[in-house]
């Protein structure tokens, strides 16, 4: 395979396995629901190092690797990640995520820190780098294991698609660890559940004659992963372009275009609007801007932020009154978090966050919007779901919701978890930290589906996940190298 895509650099980091499987696996287009070329290329790996692998009816993949001499009697261990990764590029990035590679720029932080990064683009460290780390882990000659059983989900970044599809039987192991989390120096041990509140509205469109247009773009927020992320207090644009609209006050306001967003499970960095209104619509535009462009660097830390007013044509809009409607719907839908554990400072318990918008101006205007609303108490999503199709009832939308998957209710009496605890304080010599995690892990919908499996996550430090800003840290991963290696032997010394 050609490296072409791969900085020489990255080749030469520790430990040398782990980082040429990832170079080959950014070298294979694998957004969501489009895995059919690296679950491929998994086969194949698997073939080329003698391990035995089987794909089940919807497209999960179960590669197997016989113990290490003298460890053939442990029980089986299963190592989980998924193929998919989220495909987010920064505007003005040219770059197809149908086609072209991954990029790997080896690099430094500004407080001098190694990383990993990508050119423009996410980087597919989640989850690629945690798949890497169990072929590796099944490769490796100097690893003593048990058997391993490597679980490879499909489209967990879209919906859990794969998670949600494993029978019952697919797996032998009881203990699985899954290698989705993102600090090293943390065990996870539960995670929110999640459900899509989705929006729509079908709105008739006047001509616009006469009226003055405006293309209204927010640009350059951070975004982010609006499970793990979305306590950072980050900018939102698509609640940003619409605090800028309702903000300048104009009578009479009309929307053409809407937009904003990419991905279900990513705070949006990007948003757009074309609107008309009455004469001197754009200048009480660009000072609603202004304020709203000056708050998100304030109070958000969007150092970045930039928010532009521009001449368009427009020939047709929504009516005044529909656009208030859907605009005062977008501002009133809460994104951020919602509530935190009582027992657990700082934990994020709920948290809803406005992804996306859409628009579609063929006959009528179309427009649709998407939330994720997370929690780890029933009873609150409950309530967030209710609050969310609320609002939509009272703006005239219709709304739906899908993709629900279940939380992973921790069990601090795991015995997995009480040998990776032992073994981490035995490598590292001091404590990890154990929690739960906001984000959702496919572990709640696994265990429901298989049962009986005692489950733990763990992870290098990835930052800025699902966003052009996406950093692994090489020093991390060896750290993780290790204590993978350290949890395997023990497991099957036990």
């Amino acid at each position: 395979m050609s490296y072409d895509h791969v900085d020489p650099a990255v080749l030469k980091l520790k430990p040398e396995a782990v980082w040429r499987f990832f170079a080959e696996m950014s070298a294979i287009p694998r957004g969501s629901k489009k895995e059919d070329r690296i679950r491929a290329r998994m086969k194949q790996l698997a073939a080329e190092n003698g391990l035995n692998v089987r794909q089940d009816a919807s497209g999960n993949l179960l590669i197997t690797a016989p113990a290490t001499p003298g460890f053939e009697h442990a029980p089986p261990i299963c190592l989980q990640g998924h193929l998919d990764m989220v495909c987010e590029a920064n505007s003005g990035t040219k770059h197809d995520f149908d086609r072209d590679p991954i990029r790997l720029i080896l690099d430094r932080t500004k407080d001098d820190k190694t990383v990993v990064r990508a050119e423009g683009t996410t980087l597919g460290a989640d989850n690629g780098i945690g798949v890497c780390l169990a072929l590796a882990a099944a490769t490796e000659p100097d690893v003593q294991r048990g058997p391993l059983e490597i679980l490879l989900t499909y489209d967990e970044e879209d919906g859990m698609t794969g998670a949600k599809s494993i029978e019952k039987g697919f797996l032998t192991a009881q203990r699985l660890i899954n290698l989705d989390s993102e600090e090293d120096d943390t065990l996870y041990i539960g995670c929110a559940g999640g459900t899509d509140v989705n929006y729509a509205w079908r709105l008739p469109v006047e001509k616009a004659a006469g009226l003055e247009s405006a293309r209204v773009e927010v640009r350059g927020l951070r975004g982010g992963h609006s499970g793990s992320d979305i306590h950072l207090n980050r900018g939102n644009a698509i609640k940003s372009l619409v605090q800028a609209l309702l903000g300048a006050g104009i009578d009479g306001l009309r929307i053409a275009q809407l937009a904003g967003g990419s991905k279900r499970n990513a705070i949006p960095r990007e948003a757009s609007a074309v609107v008309c209104g009455p004469r001197g619509v754009s200048e009480a535009l660009r000072k609603s801007c202004e304020q709203v462009c000056a708050a998100l660097k304030t109070d958000n830390g969007e150092a970045d932020a930039a928010i532009s007013v521009g001449s368009v044509h427009a020939d047709q809009a929504a009516t005044a009154v529909d656009t208030a409607r859907v605009l005062g719907a977008l501002a009133a839908i809460p994104s951020g978090v919602l509530a935190v554990f009582p027992e657990i400072p700082g934990l994020v318990q709920t948290s809803n966050n406005l992804s996306t918008v859409t628009c579609d101006a063929s006959g009528s205007l179309q427009i649709t919007a998407g939330c994720l609303a997370r929690s780890a108490s029933e009873a609150q999503m409950v309530r967030t779901v209710q609050m969310l199709r609320s609002i939509a009832a009272l703006a005239g939308a219709s709304s739906s919701i899908g993709n629900e998957y279940p939380g992973w209710r921790p069990d601090i009496r795991s015995p997995l978890l009480d040998t990776c605890k032992k073994v981490y304080a035995r490598v590292f010599g001091h404590e990890p930290g154990v929690t739960a995690i906001h984000a959702g892990l496919e572990c709640g919908i696994i265990g429901q589906r298989v049962g009986g499996l005692d489950m733990i996550s763990f992870g290098p430090n990835i930052t800025g996940a699902h966003s052009p800003d996406e950093r692994v840290y090489p020093d991390s991963v060896a750290k993780m190298w290790d204590y993978l290696k350290a949890v395997l032997r023990e497991l099957a010394s036990a």
